[in-house]
């Protein structure tokens, strides 16, 4: 069982409102991202689905994979409201080329995700399975969080500013932090929605989860050790989050 199993009821309240939409989702890397008509893809970090129902909505032939298994049903339940189609199927990294070969023109590993690889090592070890995926040439995409702002904020609880509003009901993201001191240790957060219904009773679900966190240039240095070359990034010392993306060397 997924450590986000728990999370995939409520995961629409963490996602910011203009990605809600798929095609809103599939937008935000339109200009980032340089992929041929009818390219083929791998979203394999995709959870409820909205960036993988996006691309397939715009003519890419898509693959979804997460390792949560109620992330891959929202991302079905997702894809069928929206008539687009496409394969989704729970797989760890690790698993990648096993089910699917060197078969994709592009990959992406979006979100959080790659955090959750349990440092430096097995983090390679997940960019190396999405680099044998693709051919010569084929492009990684890599979004992460600026990990080095959320260390100097240290640990503590972030709860949001107001009620987040999807479909009619309310909820209320709240993180809390622990960060060590070193980068290379272990680092928790647990998230909790507090979703709020109509008569004020407040139902709560939740999960704590470890990361490893790292930085740009660490990030760089491992999709070179994975066999890939960073060819573009969005990183700025102020901007909460980045995209890398990168080729597979010959």
């Amino acid at each position: 069982m997924s450590c986000y199993d728990a999370l995939a009821a409520v995961y629409d309240w963490l996602i910011p409102t203009e990605l809600l939409a798929p095609l809103g989702s599939a937008e935000a890397f339109a200009g980032l991202v340089d992929l041929e008509p009818g390219a083929r893809v791998l979203d394999c970090a995709c959870g409820p689905g909205h960036l993988a129902v996006g691309l397939a909505l715009r003519g890419f032939d898509v693959v979804a994979t997460d390792a949560s298994e109620a992330m891959i049903d929202r991302t079905r339940a997702l894809a069928e409201e929206h008539g687009a189609t496409m394969t989704a199927q729970t797989c760890a990294w690790e698993d990648l080329a096993a089910h699917w070969g060197r078969s994709f023109d592009a990959v992406f590993c979006v979100g959080n995700s790659l955090a959750h690889a349990a440092g430096q090592q097995a983090r390679r070890r997940a960019l190396t399975a999405m680099a044998a995926v693709v051919p010569t040439g084929g492009t990684v995409v890599v979004t992460s969080r600026n990990w080095k702002q959320v260390r100097a904020a240290g640990s503590g609880l972030e709860v949001a500013q107001q009620l987040v509003r999807r479909d009619g009901g309310a909820g209320l993201p709240i993180y809390a932090w622990w960060i060590p001191e070193d980068w290379d240790e272990s680092h928790h957060f647990e998230i909790a929605v507090a979703l709020v219904a109509p008569d004020g009773s407040v139902t709560t679900h939740g999960e704590r989860m470890a990361f490893w966190p790292f930085g740009h240039d660490t990030l760089r240095g491992d999709l070179r050790a994975a066999g890939l070359k960073p060819t573009t990034t969005t990183y700025s010392d102020e901007g909460s989050r980045y995209l890398v993306t990168a080729r597979r060397a010959a």
